[in-house]
């Protein structure tokens, strides 16, 4: 019992003694404790004083001369000896920097004299924690632009150049080429090509350690990007071929990675003439990991031959106006088509009126018409830059490839398309048989590298179809269940009979060894060399890319290889033009049969932008079949193309677009009903729906949806739906008939609903109609005021409170329903007097007060439910 007792005296003296030191802590002034701490031979305690530094700053920040004292007891804190502390330190160096930024008239220079030294002197500290919080507070200051031009020059820079130098070690070399090539953009052009340029280029061919010319090989696209033009191309890009050779893969796959920075600062002639074959390099290098990176950068590298004025079918528009700046070429002699010049390739556009564009017009007259317009229905008022006698006007010699047919929509598609194609027979193949068995004899000699037999397959597979090229124009009337799977281990001959028999008389190709009936019927091998080939990009790039969708890829490269290839599909398909896209389109079509959901799911979220490149009649023909597989496709596949679904529809025929209607309601179906974020996306894509279809479409095929929707028992698609109602409103109130029928039906299944979620959900609607002006006032105040009036008496409150903010907010703003002459002026006095009554309080204050704060949105989402 008396050893119990001595102990709790002994620990109440030691906690006396706590208690008197934590007293006499507070005692002390911020700059006193500073004093006492940074001596301390505890780490602890000074860990803990440069953690404090920014609080001590900011308690003295009204007294100059102890703020410089506080700066000065920071150097000595930084000559420290224990790493942790200096770390400490410089983690708070960019915090004490922007104080000291935030206070300059009081405490001037205070960070070039205190503050920049330290950093600059840890960027060589023997510890790495230390060089590298050094570092990364480099970084943060010249992010925020903390330190003048002249320091980085004068003090930061030398310093980084030193560090590279071949006595460093290979850490800190290795180190400090990172972080240059990383200041390099926010120092600019002039101080890297002085300071930088000379030690990167030196590093990229440093032999004794590889982990510097990785660095250098993963930053060389941002560092051809600061130095550009032709110090980039006589400096770097020689550096930058030794690089794509080195004998570590490591190095050529960073090389791989940064292949698009790289070619986007290149010129064009560079970039078709040398980049492309070191690409091709890459491609078929001998590490797995070098060509998966390459694959990987293949599609954004080919899109790096696109440019404004490219023959690409497409003008750029930005910001409404025709720019007339070139920053690429593509066209075989570089030299961009003139701007009021004809482009005949194009098919199409959708429905928008089609112009001769001129240096000082805009490049698109409407706002929404930022697709390509169509170029074949030029006024006459404006001739041609170059007269086209009209017998060779589609002549194929003259342009990219023989032009789609315009399709009349009042004849029947099908016997008009066999009639084009039948008249169009002879430009079908895009290599005559001789070519490809020349390609095949040349690759059989490397038949051992599974990537040469892979194209080897492709090749033999083209050959085999050479007669059959001309049956793909008719995709567009064929079911999907029709065509060859591309897993199937069937050859395309043997669908031959088929084909045959649905097509009829217009397939006159049959399958046979003998040749002569294409050689009579179809033009020379070199013209038809020159009709199928395109001339954006180097050939051999296009057809690796084509190679993508080879199953031996998978196998051999990457097994995400076939989702890369659709992720970059749109932006390959703007560079090469609607006029090459018979050069993509079986490549898309196997992409969107493709066994991995992912792959499909990326064409879906991008269709309608391929769609926008494509024009009406090609997208018509060949994704118009492929966008109704994904509507019946899984719900991943699916919300890419409902996100999408205006984008889409809006760039296809009235008729093409009205069928649409019908599958619309399939939407509501998912496969898991818990994904209300699915309905939530239909919801408000139907808003934006809403005008691209007549009111009667409207009236007979998004009204049930809308008002299904309505009922939803998530409250957000609910919100979206009531805003989706007061739109169809909009919409109907062009056609008296309708816009009676609609406003009956919801004061039916609405106002008299059983449920008062609906009677709210009635007066939102009211609410949004009077707001957005949907219907005029006359037409409200006779179809939906009295109904709306009715629900004053409603036992819900919330009913009630909902009725109050409408009245108050919304109609009583409106003079119309302030003045004599309305017929419900009477009525809607008498109601809000007795909402001013109500026993609920809170009806009672909307009722009697405008609060100038509320709104809408805010106020009827706190009064509906949230829940399920």
């Amino acid at each position: 019992m008396m050893a119990d007792l001595s102990l709790l005296q002994d620990s109440q003296e030691d906690t006396d003694g706590l208690l008197d030191f934590v007293s006499q802590d507070e005692m002390l002034t911020p700059l006193g404790r500073l004093d006492k701490y940074i001596s301390s031979e505890n780490i602890f305690n000074r860990q803990m004083v440069a953690r404090s530094l920014l609080d001590t700053l900011r308690a003295i920040s009204e007294d100059e001369r102890e703020c410089v004292s506080v700066l000065e007891r920071i150097d000595r804190l930084a000559d420290d000896s224990e790493p942790t502390v200096r770390a400490e330190l410089m983690e708070q160096i960019p915090h004490i920097a922007i104080f000291c930024q935030e206070n300059r008239p009081s405490i001037p220079f205070a960070f070039s004299k205190y503050l920049l030294p330290i950093v600059v002197r840890y960027l060589s500290d023997q510890n790495n924690l230390v060089r590298k919080t050094s570092q990364a507070a480099l970084l943060v200051l010249l992010e925020q632009e903390l330190m003048e031009r002249g320091d980085v020059e004068s003090l930061v820079c030398p310093v980084l150049v030193d560090l590279t130098a071949p006595d460093s070690s290979d850490d800190v070399k290795t180190e400090a080429m990172a972080i240059i090539c990383k200041v390099a953009p926010m120092v600019g052009r002039d101080v890297t090509e002085r300071l930088f340029l000379p030690r990167f280029c030196e590093m990229c061919c440093d032999c004794r350690m590889f982990h510097v010319r990785k660095v250098c090989a993963a930053n060389f696209g941002d560092m051809c990007g600061v130095v550009g033009g032709e110090a980039a191309e006589e400096l770097l890009l020689p550096r930058f071929f030794q690089l794509c050779s080195d004998n570590v893969w490591g190095v050529r796959k960073a090389c791989a990675e940064c292949f698009m920075t790289v070619s986007s600062a290149s010129s064009p002639d560079v970039r078709r003439t040398k980049l492309s074959s070191l690409f091709i390099s890459l491609i078929s290098d001998p590490s797995r990991w070098v060509r998966q990176a390459a694959f990987q950068s293949l599609g954004q590298f080919i899109s790096t031959f696109a440019g404004p004025c490219s023959n690409t079918g497409q003008y750029f528009r930005d910001e409404a106006q025709w720019s007339g700046s070139q920053t690429h070429r593509t066209s075989a002699d570089g030299v961009c088509p003139p701007q009021d010049s004809v482009d005949v390739a194009e098919e199409g556009g959708g429905e928008q009126t089609a112009e001769v564009l001129s240096a000082d017009e805009p490049c698109c007259a409407d706002a929404d018409a930022q697709k390509c317009l169509p170029e074949e229905t030029q006024p006459s008022s404006r001739p041609p830059v170059q007269e086209i006698p009209e017998q060779e006007l589609f002549n194929s010699f003259h342009y990219w490839r023989t032009p789609v047919p315009r399709i009349a929509p009042e004849l029947e598609l099908e016997l008009e398309l066999e009639l084009e194609l039948e008249d169009r027979r002879p430009s079908a193949p895009a290599l005559d048989r001789k070519q490809l068995q020349e390609l095949i004899e040349n690759l059989e000699p490397h038949i051992d590298d599974p990537d040469v037999k892979a194209q080897v397959d492709v090749l033999t597979a083209a050959l085999r179809a050479t007669g059959l090229d001309s049956g793909l124009e008719d995709a567009f009337l064929e079911p999907r269940a029709a065509r060859s799977n591309p897993f199937s281990s069937q050859q395309p001959s043997e669908h031959l009979p088929a084909d045959t028999q649905r097509r009829g008389s217009s397939l006159h190709v049959t399958h046979d060894d003998d040749d002569s009936d294409l050689s009579d019927s179809s033009l020379s091998a070199e013209d038809q060399r020159k009709s199928k080939q395109q001339d954006v990009v180097p050939q051999a790039l296009l057809e690796q890319y084509l190679s993508m969708t080879d199953p031996s890829r998978a196998q051999t490269v990457d097994m995400e290889i076939a989702r890369h290839c659709a992720f970059s599909l749109p932006g390959v398909a703007l560079t090469l033009g609607r006029q090459n896209w018979h050069c993509l389109r079986d490549t898309y079509e196997t992409l969107a049969s493709d066994m991995q959901w992912k792959v499909r799911r990326t064409l879906a979220f991008s269709i309608h932008e391929l769609a926008l490149i494509l024009g009406d009649q090609l997208t018509a023909a060949h994704l118009v079949p492929i966008f109704n597989s994904f509507l019946k496709d899984l719900d991943e596949v699916r919300i890419g193309v409902l996100k999408h679904l205006y984008d889409f529809l809006k760039l296809l025929h009235q008729d093409t677009r009205r069928k649409y209607l019908y599958q619309l309601q399939e939407f509501l179906v998912t496969d898991n009903s818990r994904n209300w974020r699915f309905r939530s996306e239909l919801a408000e894509q139907l808003v934006l729906l809403l005008e691209l279809y007549s009111a009667q479409d409207v009236h007979d095929y998004l009204r049930p949806l809308a008002l299904c929707l309505c009922t939803d028992r998530v409250s957000s698609v609910r919100w979206t739906s009531y805003r989706l109602v007061s739109e169809i409103i909009r919409k109907l109130s062009s056609c008296s008939s309708l816009l009676v029928s609609f406003l009956g039906e919801l004061v039916e299944k609405f106002c008299h609903s059983q449920k008062w979620s609906g009677r709210q959900a009635f007066a939102f609607v009211c609410q949004l109609s009077i707001e957005e002006e949907c219907l005029s006032l006359d037409q409200f105040s006779e179809h939906l005021l009295p109904p709306l009036l009715q629900l004053a008496s409603d036992p819900v409150p919330n009913v009630r409170v909902l009725l109050a903010k409408t009245l108050r907010q919304t109609l009583l703003e409106r003079e119309y329903f302030l003045s004599s002459v309305n017929c419900q002026q009477v009525a809607l006095e008498h109601t809000l007097v007795a909402l001013q009554t109500d026993v609920d309080k809170d009806v009672k204050y909307f009722a009697s007060v405008h609060p100038g704060s509320t709104r809408l949105n805010e106020d009827a989402m706190s009064t509906t439910s949230s829940t399920y």
